[in-house]
């Protein structure tokens, strides 16, 4: 009798036990999800209020006829439906919007991407004495204000500005950049290209830098020449870090506002008429519903490009 209650107590003392010491563990992990939610409740209210809440707001708002005149009556509105997003393509300024914006992108994320890794393997391998100072030099206009930059830039690009004054100086005749439809674009993107070229380099710098030396040393005693290295064993090894480059100046790229607002007012004849300048030109008429769906078109164009980019430039591995 004594030894068949020994055995049974034997056979349920483990599983006793480990309901017993998984009690106060769960306690302890529920008390601390209780302390951080508790931590995070600030942000999580002020994002939910002020990120939140206006991102549907406009998403459903897209889908109404939504004007100036109906904020005291919101909820007056009329449900049009996919109107506004077919509105959106037939307004041919909406058009042409979309090809300003996608010649910038197309031009622009290449042209910066190759000045920045140049730079970047410059920096890495042939300068080492001054090599911060010029990780300073370079990322200097990223943290300058970009209303200033362009207040600077639309003086060197005046018929007398400083661009043409040096242009004159070897015999070529400068145009009025910002004011010729086909001069305009171009010389936003050339102020974009130096303004955010630094953020890249910085970011191709650390990737290169991180780039196993033992890789290299094999590739040179396999009697491989330096462009052969480089794209054959840097590039590959660089891809996570021209993902998140072309991911960061591609959302930039695509939003670009500040340039054409300060310097072009979206001219001359629309020629640097931005997506996003379209969008808050009609915000500014009082099409409210008319600009969400714009900015949502917008939206779904910067994922679409993030998601090739992924595809693309992922790892192989």
């Amino acid at each position: 009798m004594s030894t068949t209650a020994t055995r049974a107590a034997g056979a349920t003392s483990p599983g006793r036990t480990a309901r017993a010491s998984r009690g106060p563990a769960a306690a302890r992990r529920r008390r601390q999800g209780y302390v951080a939610w508790l931590f995070a409740a600030p942000f999580v209210l002020v994002f939910g209020f002020f990120m939140l809440v206006p991102l549907v707001s406009s998403f459903a708002m897209s889908f109404t006829d939504f004007t100036s005149r109906d904020v005291r009556t919101p909820f007056a509105v009329n449900f049009v439906g996919l109107q506004q997003y077919l509105d959106l393509f037939g307004d041919a300024r909406f058009l042409k919007s979309l090809t300003v914006t996608g010649t910038f992108v197309i031009v622009g994320i290449p042209v910066t991407m190759a000045i920045a890794l140049a730079l970047a393997v410059a920096l890495n391998s042939g300068v080492s004495r001054f090599r911060s100072a010029f990780r300073v030099g370079f990322y200097a206009p990223v943290v300058t204000s970009i209303v200033a930059v362009s207040v600077v830039w639309r003086y060197i690009l005046q018929p007398d500005g400083l661009l043409n004054t040096a242009l004159g100086w070897v015999g070529i005749d400068g145009p009025n950049w910002l004011n010729s439809t086909t001069w305009a674009l171009p010389s936003l993107m050339m102020m974009a290209v130096w303004r955010n070229v630094g953020t890249l380099m910085v970011i191709f710098l650390a990737g290169l830098q991180a780039v196993p030396t033992e890789v290299q040393e094999a590739a040179v005693m396999d009697g491989a020449s330096p462009w052969r290295r480089f794209v054959s064993v840097t590039l590959p090894l660089l891809r996570p870090t021209l993902l998140l480059g072309a991911v960061l100046i591609s959302v930039g790229y695509l939003q670009f506002f500040e340039e054409a607002f300060v310097m072009t007012q979206g001219g001359p004849l629309d020629s640097t008429l931005s997506t996003a300048f379209y969008t808050f030109e009609q915000f500014g008429f009082g099409k409210y519903g008319f600009a969400s769906a714009a900015s949502y078109v917008l939206f779904l164009a910067i994922a679409l490009l993030s998601l090739l980019q992924f595809r693309l430039l992922r790892s192989k591995d």
